[in-house]
């Protein structure tokens, strides 16, 4: 009998212990929904582009800085559209990567919507109204781009295509020994032809992310502001503590071995990466197969891409976003990089694809010459929020100047 009113007791507290865990994270759950905290999920698995955005998902996006973000029903950070367009109107369907899908500043902010402000009334398209999709999702490199134009833009017949890159990660993204991600599809050349590699689909990675506890976890995740908050504290420590150990190892970083080092003229990028990323080796010429191969399916996509938009009887435009240190209103920062990375200036990946586009008729627009001169006279930063001003993706400056500049190329026509 006293073992079992033990028990009793044991299950009493235990209950009781449970029932004021549970009150208390349903005044929680209430108190964030009155102050309008949220932290959604935006993406969700796709068995052809690997990912995609959430339809219908909406709340605060923090990183970098805090705006508040909409995914439409169709999966897209846009307003709503009609499938069918309507009379009278030119379409123009933008595919992109983050620098597109713009969660950080609002939507009437973005440089697609400054566009189609700007482009209202313009005599190239002979006095019917300009209308703007936004297909651009954060993380896609050129690769997705094409997908995503072959799997939804059709649906909405767009009048041009325009594609945008961004040179800074576009071409580490788009082959797989750069950017690591088995999780993801990518295009490989085969016999001399691109190929589509759906081998993602059977990644552990993916399998799990694509799995009915994974979607179950999304769904919880974005019913709960309290889910949603113990998952924004997780990544806030852990983005904190990674800072933290990356700011130690610079500090411990011998300056005799700096003092020793090769000149970066004399350095392969593979050298210069582990100092400087990955990403950054863009800005020097390619110097190993593997970045000679990165740029060859880039080259490749953006040539099937132009030839797909062709035939189905739509026009065709590329544009070269800029890069922060690209634009960085200080001459001399971007004189002490380009010392540290061995290069004349950071202009490599936009000659390139202006190369490209001279070699292969596309149309091209490069935004980053333009928009240093833009940084440079008005001393203003295009790129960057905060703490972080310069760093990091357009600010609202930077996409009402892109969307200003784009508009104006548009305008001239010419796109045959």
């Amino acid at each position: 009998m006293a073992k079992r009113e033990k028990l009793k007791r044991f299950l009493r507290k235990l209950l009781l212990v449970f029932a004021g865990i549970f009150v208390g994270c349903l005044f929680a759950e209430i108190g964030l929904r009155i102050i309008g905290y949220s932290y959604p999920i935006f993406y969700t698995p796709d068995d052809y582009r690997g990912y995609a955005p959430l339809p219908d998902v909406e709340g605060w996006f923090w990183v970098e800085t805090k705006n508040y973000v909409k995914i439409n029903s169709e999966g897209f950070r846009d307003r709503e559209h009609t499938k069918a367009k309507p009379a009278d109107t030119v379409r123009i369907a933008v595919l992109g990567d983050s620098f597109a899908e713009a969660r950080q500043v609002p939507m009437e902010q973005t440089f697609w919507t400054v566009m189609e402000q700007k482009l209202q009334g313009c005599s190239a398209f002979a006095g019917k109204k300009v209308e703007v999709l936004n297909f651009g999702v954060g993380g896609y490199g050129t690769a997705e781009e094409l997908l995503t134009l072959r799997q939804r833009v059709w649906d909405y017949s767009p009048d041009i295509v325009l594609l945008t890159v961004t040179t800074y990660n576009d071409i580490t993204d788009n082959y797989r020994p750069f950017k690591r991600a088995d999780e993801l599809p990518y295009f490989v050349y085969k016999n001399g032809q691109l190929v589509y590699d759906d081998s993602f689909r059977t990644s552990s990675k993916y399998r799990w992310h694509d799995s009915f506890l994974f979607m179950t976890w999304i769904w919880l995740h974005n019913h709960s502001r309290f889910l949603q908050l113990c998952h924004h504290a997780q990544f806030a420590i852990r983005t904190w503590l990674q800072n933290w150990r990356a700011q130690r190892r610079a500090a411990n970083a011998s300056p005799q071995q700096s003092a020793a080092a090769q000149p970066p003229q004399q350095r392969t990028s593979a050298d210069l990466s582990q100092e400087m990323g990955i990403e950054n080796m863009v800005y020097r010429e390619p110097d190993s197969n593997d970045w000679n191969e990165a740029w060859h399916v880039t080259e490749g996509l953006i040539t099937e891409m132009r030839d797909e938009v062709k035939q189905k009887g739509a026009k065709f435009m590329m544009v070269a976003f800029s890069s922060d240190i690209q634009v960085y209103p200080d001459k001399v920062v971007r004189e002490n990089f380009m010392k540290r990375l061995g290069v004349s200036d950071l202009f490599y990946p936009n000659r390139r694809l202006q190369a490209l586009a001279e070699r292969e008729g596309i149309p091209f627009l490069d935004l980053a010459q333009p928009m240093q001169a833009y940084a440079d006279q008005n001393k203003v930063f295009l790129h960057g929020f905060g703490k972080e001003i310069g760093n990091g993706h357009w600010n609202e400056a930077g996409h009402r100047v892109a969307g200003e500049l784009i508009s104006q190329r548009l305008c001239e026509g010419n796109l045959d």
